[in-house]
């Protein structure tokens, strides 16, 4: 009924004079007041965009913020009108256009929304409010106000308006409702193809990744809306698109198939002779190995993935001990990378998994002698969906043993059960005699294995640490005009630092306009002897030159 209707009640734009009122429908489980409409003005027009914002939170503001805001949307006016649009039609298709209103223009509406929510899009918007009475009968995004002056804005756009497109492309043009999953992946990847998280640090991406790793172990496709969700799913489109072209989100979105199913039809329809199955069992080999030396298709090419790797779980038999035992048994989803290491014990090693019929057929493992040398493996499943790995004198040769299961997607509706049953053994014809001396070796060469891998683990926390909230030096001047900088934005997290007196607005979003520079003049008035008196002046400049830098280095003691 919704396909029939929807074409036929175009009704014309309906813009209206700026600082005028108008009613917007929202959704009440992201806005911050849970209200399912709101009266919003509209406070900058382009030629692409109509921007609006939540009326009770934009009169709060004082007319010199607000002037600082408008000059910050007219900069993202003219991002979406050069990079963003052109960027993501020309990969994924347009969105409806003129659309349910007959206006080429997107209507952005920015309103406080719920922590953790950013933005969002309702397909809601594209029909006849004869259909959907709570339609806006607009071609429109929504974008949380708390990101309005953040340098994320254009990350959080792009991402929404492929929402935008994916609706026409998909359910209007194909009659075909894309899999959450898949929707909200070509989302993600929509700030890296417009070039946004190439600057890492405070990208879309960083933010990502620390996800990731807080939670690796979440399934890509069942999707609940999490910030999980997003961090697993994010790693995974960066690797496939990395590896196989963005043409396999452009042509399974050109398609009348969804999900994992267009995806294959992607691949097989660009020559690839890999499924979705085989490229996810790569990704979680990549994810963890991340060493271009076992192969291509197992390490990340963005030079700002190089460090990554996930850490796993680790399964402990008693050290020295040539007869011991462990016994895993988990649930877990679908398309879910569970990373398991086994150490200690010592002799023979014997490794059993069992699980149901949506066990992956071949599971990546990995083996680690004590030079950490490693080699990579798959072991094949008989039809009983069981398998076995036997290592002689593990732990002499071996430092550990890492194995990565996975269950793939079926219609059965049961239980996803992984069983997992490590032994060892003596070797062989071993003395079976308790070798004191060679238990106690043994345990030493553990726990010097064991040191190596926390310092690198340690290592690896400063590096992400030191990427999250170093900004290092100034050693640049920084000046009113600038725009999307990433020392200005430094700037303004030092200025924000120093008090209401200094910077009372505390806005971070890189670029150097009115607030900006009066929080430096005012910076400078404070310490005037050592910044502006060996200058011979009196008043600040708003300039941020060598001796306001020299000040601001001698703060932070760099």
């Amino acid at each position: 009924m919704f396909s029939c209707l929807f074409f036929l009640f175009p009704f014309g734009a309906r813009a209206i004079a700026s600082g005028q009122s108008i009613k917007f429908y929202t959704d009440p489980n992201y806005d911050l007041k849970e209200r399912d409409h709101l009266d919003a003005v509209l406070i900058l027009e382009t030629d692409n965009l109509y921007i609006y914002a939540d009326a009770v939170w934009w009169n709060g503001f004082s007319e010199q913020v607000k002037k600082e805001i408008e000059e910050n949307l007219t900069i993202l006016g003219e991002e979406f009108k050069n990079n963003i649009y052109p960027v993501l039609t020309s990969n994924f298709g347009s969105e409806w256009k003129p659309g349910i209103d007959g206006d080429n223009r997107i209507a952005i509406l920015f309103h406080p929304m719920k922590k953790g929510r950013a933005g969002y899009f309702n397909s809601r918007n594209e029909y006849s409010k004869l259909v959907i009475p709570s339609s806006n009968e607009r071609e429109m995004v929504y974008l949380s106000a708390d990101y309005i002056l953040s340098p994320l804005i254009k990350s959080l756009l792009a991402h929404e308006f492929t929402h935008l497109i994916t609706f026409n492309q998909k359910n209007r043009l194909r009659s075909a409702e894309e899999e959450i999953w898949l929707n909200e992946a070509r989302a993600e990847y929509a700030p890296t193809l417009c070039g946004y998280d190439s600057d890492y640090r405070g990208s879309n991406l960083q933010k990502r990744v620390i996800q990731f790793l807080n939670f690796p172990s979440d399934s890509i496709t069942e999707w609940t809306g999490t910030a999980n969700d997003y961090g697993a799913l994010n790693l995974f489109i960066q690797y496939l698109v990395e590896h196989y072209g963005v043409k396999i989100l452009n042509d399974s979105l050109a398609s009348d198939k969804t999900g994992i199913d267009s995806i294959n039809y992607a691949l097989s329809k660009n020559g690839f002779k890999e499924d979705f199955s085989r490229i996810f069992a790569d990704w979680t080999v990549a994810v963890f190995l991340n060493d271009c030396s076992f192969g291509e298709k197992y390490c990340y090419k963005n030079s700002n993935l190089k460090s990554l790797r996930v850490i796993p779980k680790i399964d402990v038999l008693p050290f020295g001990l040539q007869n011991s035992a462990l016994f895993v048994n988990y649930m877990t989803a679908d398309w879910t990378g569970h990373w398991r290491k086994i150490s200690g014990g010592t002799g023979k090693l014997s490794l059993e998994i069992l699980g149901g019929p949506t066990l992956a057929d071949k599971i990546p493992y990995v083996l680690c002698g004590k030079s950490n040398k490693c080699e990579l493996g798959f072991l094949t499943l008989s039809e009983n969906h069981y398998g076995k790995i036997e290592i002689q004198d593990f732990g002499k040769n071996h430092s550990y043993l890492a194995i990565i299961p996975f269950t793939e997607q079926s219609n059965d509706g049961g239980p996803r059960v992984i069983s997992l049953s490590i032994r060892t053994e003596a070797s062989g014809n071993a003395d079976k005699t308790d070798d004191r001396a060679a238990i106690i070796q043994n345990i030493l060469v553990q726990i010097e294995a064991i040191k190596i891998q926390i310092a690198e683990l340690q290592a690896e926390i400063n590096e992400k640490l030191a990427g999250i909230s170093s900004c290092g030096r100034f050693v640049q001047d920084l000046y009113f005009g600038m725009k999307e900088e990433p020392q200005v934005s430094c700037l303004q997290e030092f200025l924000e630092g120093q008090g209401e007196e200094i910077y009372p607005e505390a806005l971070v979003t890189g670029n150097f306009l009115t607030l900006t520079r009066n929080a430096v003049i005012r910076f400078q008035e404070k310490y005037a002897s050592d910044i502006l008196n060996p200058l011979g002046l009196s008043k600040g400049t708003g300039y941020v030159g060598e001796k306001t830098r020299e000040k601001i280095n001698q703060i932070l003691g760099l």
